[in-house]
Protein backbone atom coordinates (compact mmCIF):
# COMPACT_ATOMS: atom_id res chain seq x y z
CA UNK A 1 0.00 0.00 0.00
CA UNK A 2 1.21 3.62 -0.71
CA UNK A 3 0.05 6.88 0.82
CA UNK A 4 0.85 10.22 -0.27
CA UNK A 5 0.83 12.68 2.18
CA UNK A 6 -0.19 16.21 0.78
CA UNK A 7 0.99 19.10 2.90
CA UNK A 8 2.77 21.83 4.30
CA UNK A 9 5.21 22.79 6.96
CA UNK A 10 3.22 20.37 9.37
CA UNK A 11 3.44 17.60 7.06
CA UNK A 12 7.34 17.78 6.16
CA UNK A 13 8.13 17.92 10.04
CA UNK A 14 10.14 21.27 9.91
CA UNK A 15 12.51 21.12 13.13
CA UNK A 16 13.47 17.63 13.19
CA UNK A 17 15.46 15.38 11.28
CA UNK A 18 13.99 13.42 8.50
CA UNK A 19 14.37 10.25 10.45
CA UNK A 20 11.92 11.31 13.02
CA UNK A 21 9.31 13.24 10.99
CA UNK A 22 6.19 11.48 11.87
CA UNK A 23 5.44 10.82 8.04
CA UNK A 24 8.70 8.55 8.64
CA UNK A 25 7.52 6.79 12.12
CA UNK A 26 4.31 6.01 10.28
CA UNK A 27 6.06 4.37 7.55
CA UNK A 28 7.89 2.05 9.86
CA UNK A 29 5.07 1.25 12.20
CA UNK A 30 2.75 0.85 9.31
CA UNK A 31 5.16 -1.46 7.29
CA UNK A 32 3.64 0.84 4.27
CA UNK A 33 5.28 3.56 1.46
CA UNK A 34 4.54 6.62 3.46
CA UNK A 35 5.38 9.48 0.49
CA UNK A 36 5.97 12.84 2.15
CA UNK A 37 5.18 15.47 0.18
CA UNK A 38 4.79 18.34 2.73
CA UNK A 39 7.11 21.61 1.37
CA UNK A 40 7.72 24.29 4.54
CA UNK A 41 5.23 27.47 4.29
CA UNK A 42 3.00 25.62 1.18
CA UNK A 43 -0.52 26.91 0.38
CA UNK A 44 -3.64 24.53 -0.81
CA UNK A 45 -2.83 26.63 -3.75
CA UNK A 46 0.71 25.48 -4.32
CA UNK A 47 -0.71 22.10 -3.31
CA UNK A 48 -3.41 21.69 -5.92
CA UNK A 49 -0.54 23.26 -8.36
CA UNK A 50 1.17 19.93 -8.33
CA UNK A 51 -1.80 17.91 -7.24
CA UNK A 52 -1.22 15.70 -10.74
CA UNK A 53 2.63 15.35 -10.47
CA UNK A 54 2.99 14.35 -6.61
CA UNK A 55 0.01 12.52 -6.21
CA UNK A 56 -1.94 11.24 -9.14
CA UNK A 57 1.21 10.25 -10.86
CA UNK A 58 2.34 8.20 -8.24
CA UNK A 59 -1.16 6.29 -8.27
CA UNK A 60 -1.67 6.07 -4.46
CA UNK A 61 -3.88 4.24 -2.79
CA UNK A 62 -4.97 6.99 -0.53
CA UNK A 63 -3.58 10.68 0.01
CA UNK A 64 -3.96 12.76 3.02
CA UNK A 65 -4.39 16.10 1.78
CA UNK A 66 -3.63 18.70 4.71
CA UNK A 67 -3.19 22.53 4.83
CA UNK A 68 -4.53 25.70 5.17
CA UNK A 69 -2.67 27.82 7.64
CA UNK A 70 0.05 29.24 5.54
CA UNK A 71 -2.73 30.43 3.36
CA UNK A 72 -4.31 32.34 6.36
CA UNK A 73 -0.85 33.68 7.52
CA UNK A 74 -0.89 35.50 4.48
CA UNK A 75 -4.35 36.55 4.62
CA UNK A 76 -5.84 34.06 2.13
CA UNK A 77 -9.44 33.95 2.48
CA UNK A 78 -11.28 30.47 3.84
CA UNK A 79 -13.18 30.18 0.59
CA UNK A 80 -9.68 29.86 -1.33
CA UNK A 81 -8.63 27.08 0.96
CA UNK A 82 -12.11 25.38 0.50
CA UNK A 83 -12.18 25.26 -2.72
CA UNK A 84 -8.33 23.99 -3.38
CA UNK A 85 -9.40 21.39 -0.80
CA UNK A 86 -12.21 20.54 -2.28
CA UNK A 87 -10.47 20.25 -6.08
CA UNK A 88 -8.33 18.11 -4.59
CA UNK A 89 -10.80 15.44 -3.12
CA UNK A 90 -12.59 15.04 -5.96
CA UNK A 91 -9.42 15.13 -8.30
CA UNK A 92 -8.56 12.26 -6.27
CA UNK A 93 -11.51 10.09 -6.61
CA UNK A 94 -11.85 10.82 -10.29
CA UNK A 95 -8.07 8.61 -10.31
CA UNK A 96 -9.63 5.91 -8.07
CA UNK A 97 -6.97 7.22 -5.01
CA UNK A 98 -8.86 7.46 -1.64
CA UNK A 99 -9.24 11.01 -0.28
CA UNK A 100 -8.12 11.01 3.45
CA UNK A 101 -8.34 15.27 4.93
CA UNK A 102 -6.50 15.87 7.48
CA UNK A 103 -7.47 18.80 9.80
CA UNK A 104 -4.62 20.54 11.00
CA UNK A 105 -2.98 21.12 14.82
CA UNK A 106 -3.46 23.67 17.36
CA UNK A 107 -1.26 27.18 16.76
CA UNK A 108 0.29 28.70 20.18
CA UNK A 109 0.06 32.43 19.08
CA UNK A 110 1.70 33.58 22.20
CA UNK A 111 4.81 31.15 21.83
CA UNK A 112 4.76 31.96 17.71
CA UNK A 113 8.55 33.15 16.65
CA UNK A 114 8.94 36.71 16.63
CA UNK A 115 10.04 37.64 13.38
CA UNK A 116 6.69 35.21 12.13
CA UNK A 117 4.56 36.76 14.79
CA UNK A 118 5.67 40.43 13.52
CA UNK A 119 4.47 39.29 9.84
CA UNK A 120 0.58 38.08 10.55
CA UNK A 121 -1.97 38.77 12.89
CA UNK A 122 -2.12 34.96 14.43
CA UNK A 123 -4.85 36.33 16.76
CA UNK A 124 -7.24 36.39 13.41
CA UNK A 125 -5.05 33.06 12.22
CA UNK A 126 -6.64 31.01 15.00
CA UNK A 127 -10.04 32.21 14.93
CA UNK A 128 -10.37 31.71 11.02
CA UNK A 129 -8.58 27.90 11.73
CA UNK A 130 -11.49 26.87 14.00
CA UNK A 131 -14.09 27.91 11.31
CA UNK A 132 -11.67 25.66 8.39
CA UNK A 133 -11.61 22.69 11.14
CA UNK A 134 -15.59 22.72 11.38
CA UNK A 135 -16.12 23.36 7.91
CA UNK A 136 -13.56 20.15 7.03
CA UNK A 137 -16.07 18.21 8.86
CA UNK A 138 -19.14 19.27 7.31
CA UNK A 139 -17.49 18.81 3.89
CA UNK A 140 -16.26 14.64 4.53
CA UNK A 141 -19.75 14.27 5.87
CA UNK A 142 -21.10 15.40 2.65
CA UNK A 143 -19.11 13.73 0.50
CA UNK A 144 -18.42 10.64 2.21
CA UNK A 145 -15.40 11.52 2.67
CA UNK A 146 -12.55 9.91 5.52
CA UNK A 147 -10.91 12.92 7.40
CA UNK A 148 -8.03 12.74 10.39
CA UNK A 149 -9.03 14.97 13.30
CA UNK A 150 -5.58 15.53 14.24
CA UNK A 151 -6.25 18.75 16.14
CA UNK A 152 -8.45 16.87 18.85
CA UNK A 153 -6.61 14.02 19.27
CA UNK A 154 -3.09 15.38 19.44
CA UNK A 155 -4.85 17.57 22.02
CA UNK A 156 -6.26 14.34 23.70
CA UNK A 157 -3.14 12.41 23.72
CA UNK A 158 -0.76 15.59 24.48
CA UNK A 159 -2.46 16.76 27.62
CA UNK A 160 -1.32 19.35 29.74
CA UNK A 161 1.86 19.10 27.94
CA UNK A 162 0.80 19.85 24.66
CA UNK A 163 2.39 22.95 25.21
CA UNK A 164 5.94 21.46 25.39
CA UNK A 165 5.62 19.75 22.47
CA UNK A 166 6.15 22.90 20.28
CA UNK A 167 9.49 24.67 19.26
CA UNK A 168 8.03 27.58 17.81
CA UNK A 169 4.05 27.71 18.36
CA UNK A 170 4.07 26.06 14.98
CA UNK A 171 5.83 23.13 14.90
CA UNK A 172 6.54 19.65 16.59
CA UNK A 173 9.44 18.69 18.35
CA UNK A 174 10.28 15.15 18.27
CA UNK A 175 8.04 13.81 20.95
CA UNK A 176 5.33 15.44 19.12
CA UNK A 177 5.96 14.29 15.88
CA UNK A 178 5.90 10.82 17.72
CA UNK A 179 2.06 11.34 18.65
CA UNK A 180 1.24 12.38 15.09
CA UNK A 181 2.43 9.27 13.98
CA UNK A 182 0.69 7.49 16.34
CA UNK A 183 -2.53 9.62 15.58
CA UNK A 184 -2.08 8.37 11.87
CA UNK A 185 -1.09 5.10 12.38
CA UNK A 186 -4.39 4.66 14.41
CA UNK A 187 -6.44 5.96 11.91
CA UNK A 188 -5.14 4.05 8.83
CA UNK A 189 -5.54 0.71 10.50
CA UNK A 190 -9.53 1.95 11.56
CA UNK A 191 -10.18 2.85 8.16
CA UNK A 192 -8.39 -0.37 6.80
CA UNK A 193 -10.63 -2.45 9.43
CA UNK A 194 -13.47 -0.93 8.87
CA UNK A 195 -13.43 -1.39 4.80
CA UNK A 196 -12.36 -5.33 5.40
CA UNK A 197 -15.93 -5.33 7.88
CA UNK A 198 -17.54 -3.62 4.78
CA UNK A 199 -16.69 -6.27 2.74
CA UNK A 200 -16.95 -9.53 4.49
CA UNK A 201 -20.92 -8.76 5.00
Amino acid sequence: MKIVCLGDSLTYGFGVKRSKSWTRLAQDKLGIEVVNEGINGDTTSGMLSRFYNVVCARSPEAVLIMGGANDLIVGAGLGIIKSNIMSMAHQSVSRFIDPIIGIPTKINPENVRQDWAEFSDFGKVVQALDEYRKWIKEFCKAFNFKYIDFYSEFEKKAGDEAVDLYIDGLHFNEKGNEIMAEIFCCSIINFKNNKNNKNSK
